[in-house]
């Protein structure tokens, strides 16, 4: 975000989407999910949710972002 913008902090779907940007940007779409569910197993459909989360993502994505994770490994 830009650091002239004001966040209310106090906001929680603020947060929480802030939250998830840094989380998938940090850890990618599958990684922020796999982060999520240690914390709240949810309700409903697993499959349907993994579905959405991860219907942009292409196949080069997936393995960019693992030789990504390697390279931050190596590091």
């Amino acid at each position: 975000m830009n650091g002239n913008v004001v966040i209310d902090y106090r906001n929680p779907s603020i947060i929480r989407k802030m939250g998830i940007e840094a989380l998938t940007k940090e850890l990618g779409p599958v990684g922020m999910a796999y982060f999520i569910q240690q914390f709240d197993r949810g309700e409903g459909d697993y499959t349907a949710e993994r579905e959405r989360l991860i219907a942009d993502v292409t196949m080069e994505d997936a393995l960019r972002e693992l030789e990504d994770m390697r390279e931050r490994e190596d590091s």
